[in-house]
């Protein structure tokens, strides 16, 4: 579908806003430590409630609202050493932490962004129990600036420093739980303007800001410690935010799987009214379909129905078909409205007719629900949600409600990434009455010896850059041009500074773009290999328990599932001495010593291909080749 759609003529527009960890000591405002606590920290719990009052302008929060409606306990689980009196909002904040204040500004000139004079912090509200206080501290430290792109030059709108959220460890419908030993550290957020027209330029940029907050050096690494949110929208469509984009190859396709969703929802709007479909014919008349279900071999069914819960529908008249449209790759319209139940319902799903029969409810089950709910099999739908009467009730309301909205359009919400590409809902989006001050952090007026601190601390260029991966780390201005524009230059970066001493940053190189490029060529999934998967394996290499011509091998024995980590597979190549090759190439030698004497100085073709086959990866081929030539020699001599 991608190739048909022209991004430029629908309109498309992108705006990234991406949130780093910074590498700092002590959280944004207090004097805890920055490092996740380990399962054997002891922890305390604590529950809490939140509820939402109107802003100063007399407005409730969309966003907040639809929180508080869900009615979940909240637990925080308190790590000792990790988070203190003011993660848990028993104590006031303390002063904005100057450090994670002067790598920011170092960020902001890179982006040729304007400092502010003076900081002030800012609440913003968030009360999905990532924050006890119910609200997020963040101050705007500079506006403007840009990043130049092959495509044009995008916009900088405002980089902050704000406070990462707490950690949802648990979740279930009455009740979510949170570890407090994220909360508080210092994240920057640097927010472009909706400059961006196609997916891959939106992944070149995110690479290229990611890339200079990592030259700082002053920045966290590893899983969760930088996310993407991408918000996204096309001429006769909606903006729509999309939440936790934690990996930039994730980008394009986030985006084209969105514009997809966006043009499939506009098909059945268009599809609804072709139908004559009114709001006023979409009503939530709920009936208990539970004696019906009763008899049916769905596991599923009698699953729910031993807790103690009943079957409830809805119908859904002219709607045949509609719940079965595909808008995304496996999640169809249905899966939308199943989305919403959860959502607000905290029930595990829905099932529409449109996917049945299935589940174990056969043929004649769907045409005694069509019957009893009174509908024409040939043009209407239902849809079932099996719960307590309460949760059903909201599930099923939200569910009309989104269906009463597919009539106008497409729904402005904020939506969260899954591991594939695709999008699920998350909540509606903030309204604008969300920020008011914070009263308790004083502002911080920006000196000349603040700013001169942060210049120190200011990021290469990338011409810098590759100036210095030509001149110092000795790759080619091809290899080091390729590298530039590569998202794997962070890994390659971090593997030069812990590897630097053991491997040359040549062959590093060489691991991650032509090693990792073959085997992805081969239909492996190298996005499983972690970055210290690739570090063991180099350091075998330097510690000189494998050959470097082993690591693709080694590699690909781990990526086909062959052993069960990286460890098993460095032990299958790990390197023989030059005496155990040497008896093992006289060996194959005296095994074919006829065709060795027939050839005569032609038989080193046949003797190394036999050898290699055994010890490829486990020696270098440069030595196989003297050794064989070696043994050749001596049997000759023997024999003549």
């Amino acid at each position: 579908m991608d190739e048909q759609i022209d991004y430029v003529r629908l309109g498309l527009k992108v705006g990234l806003e991406i949130h780093q960890q910074l590498d700092t000591k002590h959280k944004l405002f207090c004097d805890c430590p920055t490092e996740l606590a380990d399962s054997s920290t002891p922890v305390s719990e604590v529950e809490r409630y939140l509820k939402v009052t109107k802003s100063e302008v007399g407005e409730v929060d969309p966003a907040a609202l639809y929180e508080i409606k869900r009615g979940r306990k909240i637990i925080y689980q308190i790590p000792k050493g990790h988070a203190c009196l003011v993660e848990l909002d028993e104590e006031p904040p303390h002063e904005l932490n100057r450090e994670a204040l002067k790598i920011t500004i170092a960020i902001a000139k890179a982006l040729h962004s304007r400092i502010l004079d003076e900081i002030y912090v800012m609440r913003k509200i968030v009360v999905d129990g990532s924050n006890p206080t119910g609200f997020q501290r963040t101050a705007v430290v500079a506006i403007g600036g840009y990043i130049d792109d092959e495509d044009g030059r995008v916009g900088i709108q405002t980089i902050c420093v704000e406070e990462d959220a707490a950690r949802k460890i648990d979740e279930a419908a009455g009740y979510v739980k949170y570890n407090l030993d994220r909360l508080g550290i210092p994240l920057i957020e640097i927010s472009t303007a909706p400059d961006i027209r196609t997916p891959e330029q939106a992944m070149r940029v995110a690479l290229r800001i990611g890339l200079l907050m990592r030259l700082t050096g002053k920045v966290k690494r590893g899983i969760g410690t930088i996310r993407q949110d991408l918000n996204i929208s096309i001429s006769e469509g909606e903006k729509i935010e999309i939440k936790g984009v934690s990996k930039l190859e994730l980008i394009p396709k986030v985006i084209r799987y969105e514009v997809q969703r966006q043009l499939k929802l506009m098909d059945i709007k268009r599809e609804l009214r072709k139908r004559g479909v009114r709001a006023d014919e979409i009503t939530c008349n709920i009936k208990d379909i539970t004696d019906i279900l009763r008899s049916s071999n769905s596991k599923l069914v009698h699953r729910e129905l031993r807790k103690g819960h009943r079957a409830y529908a809805i119908g859904l008249k002219k709607f045949k078909g509609i719940l079965g449209v595909e808008v995304q790759p496996n999640r169809r319209f249905g899966t939308e409205l199943s989305d919403y139940a959860r959502a607000w319902g905290g029930v595990s799903g829905i099932i529409h007719s449109d996917e049945l029969p299935k589940y174990g409810i056969i043929e004649d089950i769907v045409v005694s629900i069509y019957k009893y709910l009174k509908l024409d099999p040939e043009r209407d739908a239902f849809v079932v949600v099996i719960s307590d009467r309460e949760r059903a009730e909201r599930a099923l309301s939200a569910v009309v409600e989104r269906v009463r909205y597919a009539l106008v359009g497409i729904p402005k919400e904020t939506r969260g990434a899954n591991p594939d590409g695709t999008t699920r809902y998350l909540r509606p989006q903030p309204g604008a009455a969300r920020m008011y001050p914070e009263t308790d952090v004083p502002p911080i007026r920006i000196d000349e010896g603040l700013l001169k601190e942060a210049e120190l601390l200011k990021p290469k260029t990338p011409e810098e850059l590759l100036k210095e991966l030509v001149s110092r780390h000795g790759l080619n201005k091809e290899m080091a041009t390729q590298l530039i524009k590569d998202p794997l230059l962070p890994m390659y970066l971090d593997l030069v500074r812990e590897l630097g001493e053991l491997i040359k940053p040549q062959l590093i190189a060489t691991t991650l773009l032509i090693y990792l490029k073959g085997l992805k060529s081969e239909g492996l999934n190298i996005d499983s290999l972690t970055e210290d998967d690739i570090k063991k394996v180099l350091q075998a290499v330097g510690d000189g328990r494998i050959a470097k011509e082993a690591i693709p091998e080694v590699l690909s024995a781990y990526l086909r599932k062959n052993v069960e980590n990286v460890e098993e597979a460095i032990n299958m190549f790990t390197q023989i001495s030059v005496e155990e090759l040497r008896q093992l190439v006289r060996k194959i030698v005296e095994e074919n010593k006829n065709a060795v004497s027939r050839k005569g100085t032609k038989a080193f073709g046949l003797i190394m291909g036999k050898v290699m086959s055994l010890v490829r990866g486990r020696i270098d081929g440069k030595i196989v080749a003297n050794v064989v030539q070696e043994v050749l020699q001596e049997f000759h001599s023997e024999d003549s």
